[in-house]
């Protein structure tokens, strides 16, 4: 079995996020969200950015037992065509969505890397910022996909519990701990410009493996020191299979984790998706959370189904459900009520393509700027 890289073991960054997270906590929990957002305002302003997902493929070679689209789930599999792809595009932007997250499962000759970049160059075509949630890629791999228009990519390692992690990966080229623990650093060596990163809460003791993404996200950023970061915090939602969480996150715990990465990393974007209810997004808001998913769809062409019943019936069930189905103008309002700007665009086509991503050896001297 291959060592475990160092940094995943060291706890000279963690003692005051440790401490924030603690039930013994000497700062309540109110204390944490006024320092939040006090962070949030001062570094990001009153602005929310907003995206959407668009689920290209459902086919999937790996067989992790808490998702829908394991290679064993009864569904039926489809992936988009160009001219599905474009419609899927056409139905977004109605909604005024220009910044999309492609998703696939993992690597299959369905939905291999040449279709993933193929979609990408098309998405490119239509949307101001498109990222990847795929499977994990080569650094001349990511490079293409750089070149093709892909800014960023989503990788949640889902649990730094080793042993979890053997466990809960039964096959499939997922399985492979340190392959995807490496992936994030292989995709800014290619030239990626953003990384998201995150675990699925509830797979594992929530305190440690949160502590391990947090440093996952600190050895990135010495070592990729003009890379842009963000940091999810997915917890499990209900799934084809039906696989239940052995470690059940609350609301509060949620809630004191999100303000302490805020705190820890003031200026690193931190996200939260539709899984999570209306109401725990509308309350932290302005609080720590930076960008918010909408209008999601898990289902593969969810968008232009939605008008059309028959194509609905072809595909399948989605990788998991929903908490939060407002439409965008709903969403939208709700944020305005809090003072909240929606932000759906702020780059511009440019920004799109490889990046220079460079190492901690070519960092300036200090006191010097790093652009």
């Amino acid at each position: 079995m291959t060592t475990l890289p160092e940094w995943l073991s060291d706890n000279r960054d963690t003692t005051a996020l440790a401490a924030m997270l603690s039930p013994a906590s000497s700062r309540s929990l109110e204390t944490l969200a006024a320092e939040s957002r006090a962070i949030t305002q001062r570094r990001f302003g009153r602005t929310m950015t907003l995206y959407a997902p668009l689920y290209l493929s459902n086919y999937c070679s790996s067989g992790c037992a808490y998702c829908g689209f394991a290679s064993d789930r009864k569904t039926p599999r489809h992936r988009l065509e160009p001219d599905e792809i474009r419609r899927e595009l056409g139905a977004m932007k109605k909604l005024g969505i220009s910044d999309i997250l492609l998703l696939t499962g993992e690597r299959t000759a369905a939905a291999d890397f040449d279709y993933l970049q193929r979609s990408v160059a098309i998405a490119a075509e239509e949307m101001q910022r498109v990222s990847v949630e795929a499977f994990p890629m080569s650094v001349n791999e990511y490079r293409a996909l750089a070149d093709s228009g892909c800014t960023g990519i989503t990788i949640y390692q889902e649990t730094y519990n080793r042993e979890r992690y053997e466990t809960l990966h039964r096959w499939g080229p997922k399985k492979d701990f340190i392959a995807r623990l490496e992936t994030p650093a292989r995709a800014l060596e290619g030239g990626i410009k953003n990384v998201g990163l995150g675990v699925l809460l509830g797979l594992s003791d929530p305190v440690e493996d949160v502590l391990s993404l947090y440093r996952h996200v600190r050895h990135l950023g010495r070592t990729y020191w003009r890379a842009g970061m963000s940091v999810s915090f997915p917890r499990m939602r209900p799934q084809t299979g039906g696989y239940e969480p052995p470690f059940p996150v609350d609301d509060h715990l949620l809630a004191r984790i999100i303000f302490a990465f805020r705190i820890a990393l003031p200026d690193t974007e931190l996200v939260l998706s539709t899984r999570e209810s209306a109401t725990f997004r509308d309350g932290m808001a302005g609080l720590g959370i930076t960008r918010m998913s909408i209008e999601s769809r898990t289902t593969v062409g969810g968008y232009y189904e939605s008008e059309n019943e028959e194509r609905k019936k072809k595909t399948g069930k989605g990788q998991f459900e929903i908490s939060d189905d407002r439409t965008a103008k709903e969403f939208c309002t709700a944020l305005r009520r809090q003072n909240i700007e929606p932000v759906f665009k702020n780059w511009e086509l440019s920004y799109n393509g490889p990046s220079s991503n460079l190492k901690l050896a070519m960092q300036p001297e200090e006191g010097q700027p790093c652009h």
